[in-house]
């Protein structure tokens, strides 16, 4: 089947089916909580997705990938076209910044469930 077939069926089931289209994309995630409810429109505002589920962004991005054994497999690549730089980062030196991070926030007191702008 050509990408562009492939691509439309995937989009039209999204758009079709919503619900059950996100339910089955969110399966390939790792989730600390399964959600209770996929799609809840009860507020009158913004629709909730995965209500009642817990999920890491961090966990799901980059400690997985160290814990299958990808930590040398690269993560990211920084191309900067301003300062002729390149730079490539392992899921492990991923994870070993993102710690630091994480760590510099709880030295200055943010903590679990806060927001930072």
């Amino acid at each position: 089947m050509p990408k562009t077939s492939r691509y439309s069926d995937v989009y039209r089931r999204s758009i079709e089916a919503p619900e059950s289209f996100w339910a089955e994309q969110a399966e390939a995630l790792d989730w600390f909580k399964r959600w209770d409810k996929v799609l809840d429109h009860a507020s009158d505002a913004i629709p909730r997705w995965f209500v009642g589920g817990e999920i890491n962004a961090c966990y799901n991005c980059v400690d997985r990938h160290v814990e299958a054994g990808h930590g040398d497999d690269i993560a990211l690549i920084y191309e900067s076209p301003v300062t002729s730089t390149s730079r490539q980062l392992t899921y492990a030196a991923l994870q070993e910044a993102t710690s630091r991070v994480g760590g510099a926030l709880r030295s200055l007191g943010v903590g679990k469930g806060d927001r930072k702008c």
